[in-house]
């Protein structure tokens, strides 16, 4: 099991961090491999992904969700195995810090050099700082929605 831990500081309300974040559909704007995520319902994404050079695909099913504190999910299905946490902290009325805490299986000899190599490191770490230019540049989310979903 891998596991990666990475933080970005955004020049945002939270509110807006979080409400960007939660608009699923978006990440392949700032997300390198995502091709598409498909929100099936309020708690269930399909994702296509290229991993190592292949395209998978897979669901992950929301187990947490708190309006500007966290988001928690695990995969249900496919071909990839992950479960992560992304959480929103307040560091004044406009600035909120984003720590997105992943961990996954990597499959193959491909995936499993790439985990041993830092590829996947460096792609969250990418992403984050692609997060924060694509949410920075727009000042605003795309879209919102604040459901609360318990843990249970």
């Amino acid at each position: 099991m891998s596991q990666i831990t990475e933080s970005v500081d955004v020049d945002v309300p939270i509110r807006v961090a979080y409400d960007q974040w939660t608009q699923f559909e978006t990440f392949p704007q700032f997300m390198e491999g995502v091709e598409s995520v498909t929100q099936v319902s309020d708690t269930r994404n399909h994702w296509k992904v290229e991993v190592a050079g292949a395209t998978r695909e897979f669901d992950t099913e929301i187990s947490e969700q708190h309006p500007e504190e966290r988001i928690a999910w695990t995969t249900v299905g496919g071909d990839l195995q992950q479960a992560g946490v992304v959480t929103f902290h307040k560091l004044d009325d406009s600035s909120t810090r984003v720590t997105i805490q992943m961990d996954w299986d990597p499959q193959g000899v491909l995936e499993s050099a790439g985990a041993a190599l830092g590829v996947d490191d460096r792609r969250v770490k990418g992403d984050a700082k692609r997060f924060k230019e694509f949410i920075e540049s727009r000042g605003t989310e795309t879209g919102a929605w604040s459901g609360d979903v318990p843990r249970e």
